[in-house]
């Protein structure tokens, strides 16, 4: 009997003139766990896409089970069994998980609290390891409780291929080991597993074949266990990249304490803790790396740092004097050298629908001469920006939201290091980019390291931190679980301490 669950032959997709896919051929066998690697841009997410039935392909075959199908929209393809975890959970936060796995499913009637239901669910958490609180808010749920949540919604359906979007993104080292035995078991039990990653240590340990996509189309298909990262890097961008992260070496005359929090309470939106009485020091020529589960204070911490949020007890220093109570404009005003790159950065950081002339100028106008806005300035800010970071833009008055991610992130990252800064607070600067736009990224900070910048490097990927930071402060809760030597640590020290052990009962070292 055919092995091959689904086959997919010369795929093509287009949008207006941009050829998203272009005769793409991939196949996924019954059983097996396929990784599917390239760049931003290159077309994965489309094809995952037109296999949900979220777009239907221009031309091109699907078979699934060696029988024809036509897939036009998203019932069709859980009607066929397939179902994707996107990297965005689409759950309802006030629902409970049984309520979330069961809603929209045609034979779950009025009333979600049949036991013939919750039978079904219990049998699938126990075919598959599977373990989830039925009655638990979503609002209520770690990450990877999300996560298993939408597993159990897939799979409620009858999904027998599953196409996981970054699956491991937001996960720590210990949730990451739990995730990879359930997708094993699934494996076992004869499901096929299609994961969109970036992160090629995951995918040589979880995978049994990789499929790269370069340009929208289909490069090659190899077993895993007959590759290695350096190989897939090269396919996946078509040239040699070191995959090494440097942690630049800084002279002892250019480091001095330029940052110094003390104590540092920060309320949320529900008068809740988000920041529970932090201390910690930043010194210019460092990169401080901050790890943590998503929601754990990074977003208040740099935003009240940057003068966005407000303090509700104690105090942040910034080169011997406080700044607690300052606005974005007071501290521009004041002269204080600082740069903030969001993790939002169509949302907080740039402004979509203005050019990258008018969002170089967002942060420089206030500083120039006279009461208007000097353009023919902000032209040559914008055109050396674009050409000193490499930005692909047609010019300077295009419009930034039209930009793909990696270059937004440079424009962003242009205007603020533009700016001279002594303190640089960047917030997941790679997230979504491929390896070549990150390890250019990673490059600009520890140029910038160099000159004796101090930068608050707030990251998700472990490895990264562990390579470029010189120590890494972990959040939990709001609260610091310990500060480390980057050099003293791993992997699994960082990813108990996350999960709410202090750096003692993790077993690192202090700084």
């Amino acid at each position: 009997m055919n092995d091959i669950c689904v086959k997919l032959e010369g795929i093509c997709k287009s949008f207006g003139s941009v050829k998203a896919n272009h005769n793409i051929n991939f196949d996924v066998r019954r059983g097996e766990i396929h990784a599917l690697l390239g760049e931003n841009g290159s077309g994965k997410s489309t094809l995952m896409n037109i296999l949900s039935g979220i777009y239907s392909p221009d031309s091109g075959s699907i078979e699934l089970y060696g029988k024809p199908a036509v897939l036009t929209s998203p019932q069709d393809s859980i009607a066929a069994g397939i179902g994707m975890v996107h990297q965005h959970f689409k759950l309802v936060d006030v629902l409970t998980a049984k309520e979330n796995i069961i809603g929209g499913n045609k034979d779950s009637g009025f009333f979600t609290g049949g036991r013939a239901m919750s039978a079904k669910i219990k049998q699938i958490e126990d075919q598959y390891g599977l373990h989830l609180d039925p009655d638990k808010k979503v609002y209520n749920m770690s990450v990877s409780e999300k996560q298993t949540c939408e597993i159990l919604k897939v799979l409620y359906r009858g999904a027998k291929i599953l196409i996981l979007d970054e699956p491991t993104a937001v996960l720590t080292p210990q949730e990451i080991t739990v995730l990879f035995d359930i997708l094993r078991k699934m494996k076992a039990q004869g499901c096929s597993i299609v994961i969109i990653t970036h992160k090629l240590a995951e995918v040589l340990e979880i995978s049994d074949r990789v499929t790269i996509l370069r340009k929208g189309e289909s490069i090659t298909t190899l077993d895993t266990t007959q590759t290695n990262a350096t190989e897939l890097t090269e396919l996946m961008v078509g040239h040699p990249i070191s995959l090494d992260i440097e942690c630049a070496e800084v002279e002892d005359s250019l480091k001095h304490e330029i940052l110094s929090v003390k104590e540092l309470t920060v309320l949320n939106g529900e008068h809740r803790k988000a920041l529970d009485s932090i201390s910690f020091t930043l010194s210019s020529g460092e990169i401080l790396g901050v790890a943590g589960i998503a929601g754990s204070g990074q977003k208040e911490l740099c935003e009240t740092i940057a003068g966005l949020d407000k303090v509700a007890g104690g105090d942040i220093i910034f080169k011997d004097s406080s700044i607690v109570g300052l606005t974005p404009r007071d501290i521009i005003k004041r002269g204080i050298t600082m740069s903030f790159i969001p993790e939002d950065r169509l949302g907080m950081g740039l402004v979509g629908s203005m050019s990258v002339i008018d969002n170089v100028l967002l942060k420089s106008y206030q500083n120039m001469p006279g009461i208007f806005m000097n353009r023919k300035e902000g032209k040559q800010l914008a055109d050396g920006i674009i050409k000193r970071f490499d930005i692909s833009t047609p010019s300077a008055n295009h419009t930034v939201k039209k930009l793909s991610g990696g270059n937004i992130q440079k424009v962003l990252l242009g205007r603020e290091i533009n700016l001279n800064p002594e303190l640089l607070i960047t917030a997941y600067p790679v997230r979504g980019l491929d390896i070549g736009a990150s390890y250019n990224i990673y490059d600009v900070l520890n140029e910038q390291k160099k000159k004796g910048v101090g930068i608050l490097f707030i990251g998700e990927d472990l490895d990264v931190l562990l390579g470029i930071s010189d120590r890494i402060m972990v959040l939990h809760e709001g609260k610091v679980m310990g500060i480390v030597n980057a050099r003293e640590t791993n992997k699994q020290k960082l990813g108990l301490m996350m999960l709410g052990h202090t750096e003692n009962e993790g077993g690192s070292s202090n700084a």
